[in-house]
């Protein structure tokens, strides 16, 4: 008895402790080893608590699966809502339902397998109950769902309760909760319902006392390393967050719709451009201009009127006049006619 004691202890210890290390290193790797160990976690849990693996001490039932893995998956939940937030619960919660599904279904499978095929059957493998287990997945919805409301519950400033009691009670409500769902779920109008109600009421209680330290000081040394306050979210941030997660999807597919647009005007824009561009036509560089008749010489090499060369490539279109000078020059007569008759 005293060894399984130790062992139990024992493992637990570890557990909390692997978990809590492993959320510590989130600055560095991100959360997704946290994921992954929760989702292992759960299943070791699912697994064991089928297999009924227990441990007595003083007359006081204490479940395995409940005492070391689903208590560590309690602290994971808590510790990553008090300091990622309600999105990054939301995550952990998911994995920790979808895996709590798969694990007996998995098992189901396997024990059909065995049977169609006539071998024995995986005693290594515990047959799930579909009531457990399904009472099990919605009151670990439900336990994590409420830590978060707890949380929050507790730390409003008219309470005024310190952070060492927030956490307890917090934790402890989670707990006994656990314990009302999941045994009305499980057993509700069995000869059993009872005594197991009270008795995990008391075991709970227990694993209450000694996981809180771990839960604590944790959360302690968080604050101090990363010197983050604890933020005092709505009650129901943790449900409020599916809605604003929606809202801030539509929010984005109209942000799509809006650039899709611009993108199409832009479009169409550039092509204006490059149309009004190609149509343009300018003169640049050095152009042979005949000193004496003023014939200018084209790309091809002929020479052509200096009018019909800027015409071709150009856009401006030539009227003839005659300048004073030439006026003068080739029309004297009338120049001078025209020059006395100016007031």
């Amino acid at each position: 008895m005293q060894i399984e004691v130790i062992i139990l202890i024992l493992e637990a210890i570890t557990v909390y402790f692997l978990v809590l290390w492993v959320h510590s290193l989130r600055s560095r790797f991100g959360l997704a080893h946290f994921y992954a160990l929760i989702g292992g976690i759960t299943a070791v849990m699912s697994w064991i608590t089928d297999a009924g693996v227990k441990v007595e001490i003083a007359g006081i039932t204490f479940m395995v699966g409940s005492t070391v893995f689903y208590t560590a998956l309690l602290l994971g939940v808590f510790i990553i809502y008090v300091f990622d937030g309600p999105r990054a619960t939301r995550i952990a919660i998911s994995t920790i339902a979808g895996v709590s599904i798969l694990v007996p279904l998995i098992a189901m499978v396997l024990h059909l397998q065995m049977k169609i095929s006539n071998y024995p059957s995986l005693g290594f493998i515990p047959i799930p109950s579909f009531r457990i287990n399904t009472a099990s997945v919605i009151t670990t919805v439900a336990d994590m769902i409420f830590l978060a409301v707890a949380w929050e519950f507790f730390g409003k400033k008219r309470l005024g309760i310190q952070l060492w009691l927030r956490a307890f009670l917090t934790l402890l409500g989670v707990m006994w909760l656990d314990v009302i769902l999941f045994a009305s779920g499980a057993f509700l109008g069995t000869p059993e319902y009872l005594n197991i109600m009270q008795g995990t009421l008391i075991s709970r209680l227990f694993i209450s006392v000694f996981a809180f330290p771990f839960l604590f000081l944790y959360l302690n040394w968080q604050n101090k390393k990363t010197g983050m306050t604890f933020e005092n979210r709505p009650v129901l941030s943790i449900l409020r967050e599916v809605a604003e997660i929606r809202a801030e999807l539509t929010l984005a597919q109209q942000e799509i719709e809006y650039r899709k647009k611009i993108e199409r005007e832009k479009e169409i824009l550039i092509r204006n451009l490059e149309k009004s561009i190609s149509e343009i036509k300018t003169l640049r560089g050095l152009l042979p201009i005949c000193a004496s008749c003023k014939k200018i010489r084209d790309d091809a090499g002929f020479w052509q009127q200096i009018e019909k060369y800027i015409q071709d490539n150009s856009e401006a279109v030539f009227t003839h006049g005659i300048c004073p000078d030439c006026g003068e020059k080739l029309y004297p007569d009338i120049w001078r006619k025209k020059n006395e008759q100016k007031p």
